[in-house]
């Protein structure tokens, strides 16, 4: 995926994410308090991704994105994220209180991006998986 496009989607995918902030910081702590994973992660995708679970679908919501929850172990487990990554991500990954890890999926590739849960226009960092 192109730096444009990135930016792209990204801008597309902000707007999403002022609706569904809340709805995904909510997601993310029930994630880390109810002891599933340290590292959730949310899918967001236009096209139909087998992996975690859809949390707002935008058939429903009238959005650009459909958003799912899985987290870092669902990750290495379908190998998304390979074992040999793990402490790159883990090293990587952002404040859950603070900001969200995105795993943008488009028709141009895939990539991990955090968001913070109060969005500014150009506050959006991606990694390398």
């Amino acid at each position: 995926m192109t730096e444009d496009m990135l930016k792209s989607y990204l801008n597309t995918l902000r707007l999403d994410l002022n609706f569904f902030k809340d709805s995904i910081k909510e997601v993310s702590q029930e994630i880390i308090s109810e002891g599933y994973s340290k590292y959730p992660v949310f899918i967001a995708h236009q096209a139909e991704v087998t992996l975690g679970e859809v949390i707002l679908d935008k058939e429903e919501l009238g959005t650009n994105f459909t958003i799912q929850a899985t987290t870092l172990e669902e990750l290495v487990e379908k190998q998304i994220v390979l074992p040999k990554n793990v402490e790159k991500f883990k090293s990587a990954y952002k404040d859950p209180e603070k900001q969200c890890c995105i795993f943008l999926v488009t028709e141009h590739g895939a990539q991990f991006v955090f968001v913070p849960f109060e969005i500014q226009q150009e506050n959006t960092t991606g990694a390398d998986n």
